[in-house]
């Protein structure tokens, strides 16, 4: 091999084997599973894409997912106008601003199974905080948890609490190179807050805003533990992701249609990713 090729090449091996051992293999090795049928007590059968035709005449499924890209598109819609805001509050200079940066990532360093064990007390409806908060000012309490409209209310604010901080801190790295000397020129020249955010700010931290929007909007929807202790995916599966439909499969033994499950969310990830490239690409222009 010609030695301007070998060298590049080598740099790139260990690269090239870490994508092949943790993602190319455990997707192809999760497509390879989809293409059996798991019973239990039954001797393991190949079926090819029967599991994948199952899913496409599963009610259930369509609902998991209807429920994911719903859940996806509300979650990071409302993370990413609290994350500006909040992104915007802490790129101010203050002496309090170290402190309130420290402040602003306690929801996102506490363990994820941990805050939503929290929420779930706290839309409890005999004893929890919010029917008590309601109550206070007169209005009956709500079975947040009992209903499917409550319970997608209070995955989507729990989720909202907990991610809005990590959005925050990608946009104030946007925020922070944005150049002080553009924004005071801007305001001696007699645009307000909002013109210097809308005309300069704004437009310089896009490519920072769509790298957010890929990374939350991919995460919400692989959303596992979050629903797992808080609902469950009730009331009556309303409110089952793709993650958590696909994990009662893996319980019970069937690992292809669980598999298959998984494939299928993987697809819907990986276009999403490719359409936010590709938007990112025309913007860009």
């Amino acid at each position: 091999m010609n030695r301007k090729i070998k060298e590049p090449v080598s740099f790139l091996l260990p690269l090239i084997f870490f994508i092949a051992a943790f993602l190319l293999f455990p997707v192809l090795g999760t497509f390879w599973n989809s293409l059996w049928q798991d019973v239990p007590f039954m001797a393991r059968r190949f079926v090819a894409f029967d599991n994948y035709v199952g899913l496409m005449k599963d009610g259930q499924f369509w609902q998991a997912s209807f429920f994911t890209i719903a859940f996806a598109c509300i979650s990071v819609s409302l993370e990413m106008a609290f994350g500006m805001i909040t992104a915007l509050i802490l790129n101010e200079k203050s002496r309090l601003r170290g402190a309130l940066r420290g402040i602003a990532l306690i929801p996102w360093a506490i363990p994820s199974v941990i805050g939503a064990r929290i929420w779930q007390l706290i839309f409890r409806y005999d004893y929890g905080v919010a029917n008590i908060t309601l109550k206070a000012i007169g209005i009956g309490p709500v079975n947040w948890l009992g209903t499917s409209a409550g319970a997608f209310a209070a995955l989507v604010l729990a989720d909202v609490w907990r991610t809005t901080p990590f959005v925050a801190i990608i946009l104030l790295a946007g925020l922070q190179t944005v150049p002080d000397d553009v924004l005071k020129q801007a305001q001696i020249d007699g645009a307000n807050i909002f013109q210097r955010f809308h005309r300069i700010t704004l437009p310089m931290i896009k490519p920072i805003i769509m790298v957010a929007i890929l990374f939350r909007t991919i995460d919400a929807m692989r959303v596992f533990d979050l629903i797992y202790v808080i609902t469950g995916g009730g009331p009556g599966g309303t409110t089952a992701s793709l993650s958590v439909y696909g994990y009662k499969f893996f319980l019970t033994g069937d690992f292809g249609y669980g598999s298959a499950v998984s494939v299928i969310l993987f697809i819907i990830a990986l276009t999403t990713a490719i359409i936010y490239m590709e938007i990112g690409k025309l913007r860009s222009q």
